[in-house]
């Protein structure tokens, strides 16, 4: 007997099945009994009237749908899912992980990830890492925006990865210093908004019969050729030998906007040496001087053939057919015989299983690149022959009689939708010459490739057997289709989650995947999607509300202690922080992020919020509940800023690591830490109990200190054992772009090395990297007195120079501190105070910014160039007064875009938005 959503299963789904505490005949009394269940649901308006339900008939849905473990709308058995499997595992009352740094772009030429495209993908074997550092065998893995299901695919990666990855894996653990993973597969629970994700994400994780697939597939390539081969028949040169066609690249037509000639964009403008578009080009008639940009575009009107109605759009003509004689390939141009068959197939109707959805255009972003060219419905995108095979391959697939099978067929044949559609461009520099869309847009180019189905298809049939032959799936995964801002999950129920989410306008994802759901009939419910998209009237406000909804809706689910691992792929820094705020506002701590750095082959951690270039990994957990009942209590004291610290510190990395060389934990710096706590204090909504001095004594006194980051007992000696067997120090680069950066570089120069204006004035200028433009740019002798100390020559040297001195001028050792050569040498030197005395330089400091942010709220102009320091002091302190009309009243004197690149202001902003719309 096989058991489903069980601690043991097997790929085999032949003979009786045990299936959530139900024993069937077989699997298919499984699937029976759940599809009526399912049938069921879906007559109750208050199960379809769910957020994020998918627009689709009952019956379109049942069909996609392969219950429990995948429903193409909200799957209603997600808590039985759950619920099993607390059951076999039981509690894990010892967890404990610090934040992991991954590669995200690794296994991106792997066979499994190039199974079936999508948009955006994160490949299993970068996840697999993850999972097997947060999890034990048989947690539960989440992932709420799951697109084509990796995280799946890695949760039982983790069960059944070769021998030779899990050696590679574990040297790589034992060469950071990180204990070795424990195997074996964990569940998972993938949910996406769009049915054509989760329909990829289900068939790349639900077992089927590969053998009676590839059959399958070969026999529908054959039946299709059977029905259509004829259309893709052509003679060669010598006029009686019949070849295949592979393709034909059908032209653009223009006219020349000087003499109204037909121009053919292929035949004029491609360069037959180099095959690539020439930017000037002359015009076959008159000879002028044409480019693209000058071309007029010809129109033409057909019948269409859904409607019966005219249709009017682009005028396309083919120029090149590519056919194949046995294992020949020969080039020719259209002859008469090609067009006389293209003709016949004008005439054909149109078949019953291409889609007539309109594309919702004017809500579209991409609206404008096709409507304009006369393509508005689904079945415009086909030509007449495509739109033919393509009908022929969907109506073969859905009749398959079994229902995996079926599924797996769709899931092949739903790859030639955008590679038979006029979306297909023929780019003959690149290797394969056709089967290239633009990822991420709908685009048809002047030049289009029509592909026959088989030249399409019967490569990736080959590859799909062969992949999932050796990849051997378990039914170890429940796949969901909604809003991951309602699932249908219990608190407190999942182990980990690693997610990449939509940021911003990169990827409009329902938009992109209509034409992939017109066929299936279930189309995403758009309006609950988190994307910013003017034409949704979606500002980044809105997406950052949105965020905020499916992370605290995270938060909920996820048990508390645990850990959640989001993939930020967006260069904006007005997106990373709204990012960063909707994971704070959810009620989640921000650990760690981290950079894979190309060029050194090491993790960077990201401080910048500019920085923001390259695929960044955050490390967020959720606090253990008891340390969140404690703060409800002591959150009006200091002893709830230390409390968290505490809690803070346990879940940071106690050293990273690149070889024998060790990195600064910025997390572990002092003002970070101080930072972390006010943002948490904020957003709980109390006020911070400790000013940023009596933080820093304070620190200083609980905690252990070690190269300028801070520590518990317990990770203080494990992180002076790490360092003995370490060679030195990393030095983090650290360009002045800023005050605040300013403030550090100068902090790290300072520390262990005491030195006058004269000194620090040239390194200073040579790591000045241009000022922020909208900021007030401070002279460093005003950086200094505000900041730093300068012996004068009066009095006694201070410990912190003479300790430098010391140190490394051997004569001046064991001087008394008002010794005339020590204090000549020490003279003008500038240091960084002891906590006493940076306490009151800090509250002087602070006076200096309050004074200059006085300015700022009774100017009545627009604030064009500021001292942010200044505006981050102000709006903390009208926080502590609750003067919440001066935070908004000043924000609003200030440009947008730079308020919203600030984390700091953004958060103070926000926060004081959301007081005055309770209060």
């Amino acid at each position: 007997m096989v058991k489903i959503f069980s601690s043991k299963v097997t790929s085999s789904l032949s003979g009786p099945v045990e299936c959530l505490g139900q024993t069937f005949a077989s699997d298919s009394d499984r699937r029976d009994h759940f599809r009526k269940l399912l049938a069921e649901k879906l007559k109750d308006p208050a199960f379809r009237n769910q957020e994020g339900f998918p627009h689709g008939t009952d019956e379109a849905i049942i069909a996609m749908s392969d219950p429990p473990y995948y429903t193409a709308c909200p799957n209603p058995w997600l808590a039985d899912f759950i619920a099993h499997y607390a059951k076999i595992k039981g509690p894990d009352t010892k967890y404990n992980r610090e934040p992991l740094a991954v590669d995200v772009s690794v296994g991106k030429t792997d066979a499994i990830f190039k199974a079936h495209s999508y948009h955006t993908k994160v490949p299993h074997l970068a996840i697999v890492p993850s999972i097997l550092h947060y999890t034990q065998p048989g947690d539960v893995v989440l992932d709420g925006f799951a697109g084509s299901g990796m995280t799946g695919v890695a949760a039982k990666w983790c069960g059944a990865a070769p021998a030779s990855y899990r050696f590679g894996l574990e040297l790589a653990c034992k060469h950071e210093g990180r204990s070795a993973p424990r195997w074996g597969a964990r569940q998972a629970v993938l949910n996406d908004l769009s049915p054509a994700a989760t329909f990829i994400a289900a068939n790349y994780n639900i077992p089927f019969d590969v053998e009676a697939f590839a059959k399958a597939g070969r026999q529908l390539l054959k039946d299709v050729e059977r029905s259509v081969g004829w259309m893709y028949e052509t003679l060669h040169s010598d006029g009686k030998t019949k070849g295949r066609v592979e393709y034909t690249v059908w032209s653009e037509i223009f006219s020349c906007p000087e003499c109204a000639g037909t121009v053919n964009f292929i035949n004029t403008a491609l360069d037959d040496e180099s095959k690539r578009v020439r930017d000037v080009f002359p015009c076959p008639h008159c000879g002028v001087e044409l480019n693209k940009d000058r071309l007029e575009r010809v129109f033409e009107t057909r019948v269409d053939p859904a409607t019966g109605k005219m249709w009017k759009r682009v005028k396309f003509q083919p120029s090149i057919v590519v056919y194949k004689i046995d294992k020949a390939r020969f080039e020719k141009d259209p002859d008469a015989i090609d067009l006389a068959v293209l003709a016949k197939i004008d005439d054909l109707p149109l078949p019953e299983s291409v889609p007539t959805s309109r594309f919702p255009i004017e809500e579209m972003s991409h609206g404008s690149r096709i409507a304009p060219k006369g393509f508005t419905h689904v079945h415009h995108l086909y030509l007449p022959r495509a739109a033919q095979a393509m009908g022929k391959l969907w109506e073969n697939a859905n009749a398959h009689p079994e229902p995996r099978v079926r599924a797996f067929l769709l899931f092949m044949v739903e790859q030639a939708i955008w590679g038979l559609s006029v979306f297909n461009r023929y780019c003959p520099t690149h290797f394969s010459q056709v089967n290239s869309q633009l990822n991420g847009v709908y685009y048809i180019a002047s030049q289009h490739a029509e592909c026959s189905p088989w030249y399409n298809l019967i490569g990736k049939l080959d590859r799909l057997a062969k992949t999932f032959q050796s990849f051997k799936s378990t039914p170890n995964v429940v796949v969901t289709t909604g809003t991951a801002a309602r699932l249908p999950l219990s608190d407190d129920s999942i182990d980990y989650i690693f997610t990449d989410p939509p940021f911003g306008e990169n990827i409009y994802y329902a938009d992109l995947n209509f034409l992939v759901e017109a066929w299936h009939g279930v189309v995403t419910d758009a309006m609950p999607e988190a994307i910013i998209d003017k034409f949704k009237r979606k500002a980044l406000h809105e997406y950052q509300l949105l965020m905020q909804r499916c992370f605290a809706e995270y938060q909920r689910v996820l048990k508390p202690g645990r850990w959640m691992t989001v993939v930020f792929s967006n260069s904006k820094a007005i997106v990373w922080n709204a990012i960063q705020l909707s994971l704070q506002h959810a009620g989640f701590v921000v650990a760690e992020v981290t950079t894979l750095d190309k060029m050194q082959g090491s993790y960077r951690q990201v401080t910048s919020t500019t920085a923001v270039k390259q695929d960044l990994v955050i490390s967020a957990y959720k606090p253990d509940g008891c340390f969140e009942e404690r703060f409800q209590e002591e959150a009006q004291t200091e002893e709830g800023a230390w409390d968290f610290i505490r809690a803070h510190l346990k879940y940071l990395p106690v050293a990273k690591k690149q070889g024998t060389l060790m990195q600064f934990v910025s997390a572990r710096d002092p003002r970070v830490l101080f930072d972390q706590m006010v943002a948490y204090y904020v957003l709980k909504g109390f006020q911070v109990p400790i000013s940023s001095p009596d933080f820093q004594i304070g620190l200083k006194q609980r905690f252990s200190e070690r190269d300028g980051m801070y520590f518990l007992p317990d990770q203080a000696i494990e992180y002076d054992k790490q360092r003995l067997l370490s060679q030195y120090m990393e030095d983090i680069a650290l360009f002045i772009q800023d005050e605040t950066s300013a403030r550090q570089w100068l902090l790290r120069l300072l520390t262990d090395k005491p030195q006058t204006y004269q000194d620090i004035h040239p390194r200073f200028m040579r790591e000045l990297a241009g000022w922020n433009k909208h900021e007030k740019m401070l002279e460093l002798s005003t950086l200094l007195e505000q900041n730093f100390l300068r012996f004068d020559g009066r009095g006694e040297v201070p410990n912190q120079i003479h300790s430098y001195l010391s140190t490394n001028w051997p004569e001046l050792r064991n001087r008394p501190k008002d010794d005339s050569a020590l204090v000549a040498k020490a003279r003008d030197r500038w240091y960084v105070p002891d906590l006493n005395k940076a306490g009151d330089l800090e509250k002087l400091r602070e006076k200096t910014l309050l004074k200059e942010f006085g300015e700022y709220k009774e100017s009545k102009k627009k604030i064009k160039i500021f001292r942010l320091e200044a505006l981050r002091a102000g709006f903390k302190k009208a926080w502590q007064d609750r003067d919440y009309a001066v935070i908004v009243a000043v924000a609003e004197k200030i440009a947008t875009n730079i308020l919203e690149e600030d984390p700091k202001l953004l958060m103070w902003y926000d926060q004081a938005l959301t007081r005055m719309g309770r209060e």
